[in-house]
Formats: C-alpha cells, structure tokens, sequence
C-alpha cells in the first residue's frame, strides 16, 4: 500500500487560520520522501504571533521574508499530532534561503520530551543526536528538488547559529507581527486571523518579559 504524506499548511487569510492540506497551482501538495528519509524528519510547525515580513530585506541575509510565521523543527524523541499545541525550549536557528526568500527555521525540542533534559542548546544536539543537524541541512536543500526546482541555499554557509540568536530573531519577527497587526506595514490585512485584544496583549507581554528569561514559547505543529 502507497502512503503519502501531505503538506499541511496554515491558511492565514481564512477565518481562525485552519491547518489543512496545502495546494499549489490548484492542486494538492505532498511531501515528497528524500533519501534516505520519508517525510519530515522531526515535528513541523510554526511560532504564533511572529511574521516574516515580505516587503523587509533582512540585513542578516539580503533576502525578503517568506511571509510566513517563523516555522519550528521540533526534534524531540515524540511523535506530535498535527495541529497539536507543544511547548518548546529553543535551542537554536537555521538560515533558510527558499527560493530567495528568507525562511528562518528554529530548531527546538518539547518540554515533555524526555530528551530535553539532556539538550538545552545546539551542541547538546550535535553531541546527543550525531547527524541530525546535517540531515536537517540536506533535507532543506533537497525538499523541492523533486518538483523540478533547484537546490536551495543557506545564510552563513549553513551554520546554525545559537539560541540568543534565534531569540532575536524571534522577537524581531515578533515586532513584525505587531506592525503587522496594528496595519503599521504595507501587508496582508490581519483582521481575518486576529485574536481578542486582550489576548494580544497577553502574549505580548509573554514574548517580551518570560520569554526572554525561560527562552520556553508555545508552537503549534502541521
């Protein structure tokens, strides 16, 4: 029996942002398996409240941003549900260049996860999980060499950078989402995928206060 794995998606324009199956061109899209892996290679999913602004050149890699949240591998030992809500500690950052866009990808492991008491950093990765940065690396390279696109490419020759690097890189996307929010940027129109106020603001204040101190957020998975 064929099974396929489809590429589930955040549709940020409809009401209450549903996870559904992707499409490109009108038809469906599926993650194609990348040898000698099948699917995603760990837990895929996004930050909320966080944009990568496609009318900002960012000046770490020159590039646009992909207009997208900022997305998470989530490399723990469990298998997540889709549309499952986990909170992560984040370890560390990926500079992704798809397509000529900026596509941060944070790598970060669940909280529950019984390997996050031994990995609290990107080293801790390379030291507990040998290989699996640099499959992560390939996999992200390859993943649309099967629709006939090239090869990708990678800020910082493909070095992942640390978590203070990553937490900045949140918060700035953050501030995105807010300008983005408050209509101060010439975007898509938020008023679809909003969430009462107060609920803003709460989370705001979690990004900016605990955030900062526990480097712990809450992603949800594809």
């Amino acid at each position: 029996m064929n099974c396929f794995l489809f590429y589930s998606s955040l549709f940020l324009f409809e009401p209450l942002n549903p996870i559904k199956q992707d499409t490109k061109k009108g038809k469906p899209r599926y993650v194609a398996n990348i040898f000698p892996h099948k699917g995603y290679i760990w837990n895929y999913g996004a930050l909320p409240q966080t944009w990568e602004d496609p009318n900002h050149t960012d000046k770490i890699t020159g590039c646009c941003g992909d207009n997208d949240p900022v997305d998470v591998c989530e490399i723990g030992s469990k298998v997540r549900s889709s549309g499952e809500v986990v909170q992560v500690k984040v370890l560390g950052v990926l500079a992704l260049l798809d397509e000529g866009e900026t596509d941060w990808k944070i790598i970060a492991i669940g909280v529950d996860d019984p390997e996050a008491q031994k990995i609290h950093d990107i080293n801790d990765v390379r030291k507990h999980k040998p290989g699996y940065l640099e499959a992560t690396i390939d996999w992200f390279r390859c993943y649309k060499v099967p629709d006939g696109k090239p090869e990708n490419h990678f800020a910082f020759n493909g070095e992942f950078k640390d978590k203070d690097f990553a937490v900045e890189i949140i918060k700035s996307t953050h501030e995105y989402w807010k300008a983005l929010l408050h209509k101060k940027t010439e975007g898509e129109t938020c008023l679809k995928n909003s969430w009462p106020q107060s609920c803003v603001c709460i989370m705001e204040v979690l990004i900016s206060a605990d955030f900062c101190k526990s480097r712990i957020l809450t992603c949800f998975l594809f």
